[in-house]
C-alpha cells in the first residue's frame, strides 16, 4: 500500500527534458521517481556515482556558460581531429 507522498521542486526546463525521457521510455515521472528511490534502498547509496569537479573542470563549465573559450567545426570529422595530438615536424 502506497502511503507515502513527496514533494520536490525543480526548474522548468529540468523537469520538461526528464519528462520527455520518461516518455521514451513508458515511464510517468511517479515510476521513475519511485524506481530512484527502490535503487537508492537496494544499493544502499545513490545509483550512480556524482563527482566533484576538480579546478580545470569548473573553469570551463563556467566558461562555456558564459560563450568564452568555444570552437566551432563544420564537420564532426574536424572536432574529432582535434582531438589527435599534432605530429611534430622532422
Amino acid at each position: 500500500m502506497r502511503t507515502e507522498q513527496i514533494s520536490i521542486r525543480v526548474d522548468t526546463a529540468t523537469k520538461a527534458a526528464a519528462e520527455e525521457v520518461f516518455q521514451q521510455l513508458g515511464l510517468s515521472p511517479t515510476d521513475a521517481v519511485r524506481m530512484f528511490y527502490r535503487q537508492v534502498a537496494m544499493q544502499q547509496g545513490l545509483p550512480f556515482h556524482p563527482k566533484i569537479p576538480n579546478a580545470t573542470t569548473i573553469a570551463a563549465m563556467k566558461d562555456g556558460e558564459e560563450g568564452k573559450n568555444l570552437q566551432a567545426f563544420e564537420r564532426l570529422d574536424d572536432l574529432f581531429a582535434s582531438w589527435k595530438p599534432k605530429k611534430k615536424k622532422k
